[in-house]
């Protein structure tokens, strides 16, 4: 029996359009803010004075949403740029120093396991000398 396996399994599921559910949340939250700013200053001041942290905040909110820059998101894209900015450019290397990797799926050596590899070790030199 043959079953249809997913192609695409990267791709993030649409909602409406091709809006994802993480852009429509992230839109909705935005756009909550921005309509909370309005709200506030439109009481008080003429729409110079509110246009333009409405218009910061929907711009940002829809440059988080929406943009991707060479295919990244744009929020991994700022938290990329930081790391650069903020982590050394220059690596030393010094032979020796540092610690050693161990893999999970390297064998661990136990110290019995260690005494009895060390004994097998001896047994074979032995033998290798009556050889010789």
């Amino acid at each position: 029996m043959q079953f249809k396996v997913p192609q695409n399994v990267q791709r993030e599921d649409t909602i409406i359009g091709p809006v994802t559910m993480k852009q429509l949340i992230i839109s909705g939250i935005g756009g909550g803010l921005a309509y909370a700013v309005y709200v506030s200053l439109a009481k008080f001041y003429f729409w110079e004075v509110w246009l333009w942290p409405v218009a910061i905040i929907v711009g940002i909110t829809a440059a988080i949403a929406f943009l991707k820059i060479h295919d990244i998101p744009f929020y991994k894209f700022v938290f990329l740029l930081l790391e650069y900015l903020l982590l050394p450019k220059k690596r030393a290397w010094v032979k020796g120093s540092g610690e050693v990797f161990q893999s999970l799926l390297s064998p661990q050596v136990s110290k019995k396991n260690k005494k009895d590899a060390e004994n097998k070790d001896d047994a074979t030199i032995d033998k290798r000398k009556k050889l010789e």
